[in-house]
């Protein structure tokens, strides 16, 4: 599954799985317990695959965020847990991506990507490869 397919909704913990689309918003399961929930075109939604991480040169794709920790965790879960303290979880994050901008990445960001990065791991979606879209992007910019 791809993280197009991934979603992260405001006031809600975890990731939710996007099911159908209905008329007035759609249906989402979520990851940790496999709870379907109605969530309105109002609520606060973001797509796992539209996310990027500030450097100090560019935006980095998540996908490429998620990647770079699966290579230095080896495939597996995080060093660090998503409850550490601040210092910690940006040592850890400078080691994944040093170039981060650290005064627009915070730790709540922080702990958020390593938390969603778990679960993902815990539900066996590790191919953080781009979407097809963006790999039609990149082939049609070249």
């Amino acid at each position: 599954m791809a993280l197009d397919k991934i979603l992260s909704i405001g006031g809600k913990p975890g990731l939710y799985k996007l099911l159908t689309q209905t008329r007035s918003g759609f249906v989402a399961e979520s990851l940790l317990d496999g709870k379907r929930i109605s969530v309105g075109l109002q609520s606060n939604v973001s797509v796992l695959s539209e996310i990027a991480i500030y450097t100090l040169e560019e935006e980095v794709p998540l996908h490429d965020v998620f990647q770079k920790i699966k290579d230095k965790e080896k495939g597996g879960k995080t060093s660090v847990g998503h409850k550490e303290d601040k210092i910690k979880l940006e040592e850890y994050f400078f080691e994944v991506l040093p170039n981060y901008d650290e005064d627009r990445v915070y730790a709540s960001d922080i702990k958020k990507i390593i938390q969603w990065y778990n679960i993902l791991l815990e539900k066996g979606i590790t191919d953080f490869s781009e979407t097809k879209d963006e790999e039609v992007a990149n082939s049609e910019e070249e």
